[in-house]
């Protein structure tokens, strides 16, 4: 069973709003980035499309901090 408030790549939190039930009503950081394919199609199919992956596992730190869009307080 996957936890959705973790990342299935490191075990991280992975500061995912919708899966928080306090901020569920809010837009993930992850809408506003572009992850790379090939970083999805790198975890294990069994754990694909079941939870966010943290920042630094889907390789976006440098889009959110340009962003100031940083989920990470």
């Amino acid at each position: 069973m996957t936890d959705t408030l973790h990342c299935p790549a490191c075990g991280a939190l992975n500061h995912c709003s919708l899966a928080d039930p306090r901020t569920a009503t809010q837009d993930c950081w992850c809408y506003g980035v572009s992850i790379d394919p090939a970083v999805l199609q790198a975890l294990p199919e069994a754990l694909r499309d079941l939870a966010c992956l943290c920042p630094r596992c889907a390789a976006v730190e440098d889009q959110l901090r340009a962003a100031g869009n940083s989920p990470i307080r």
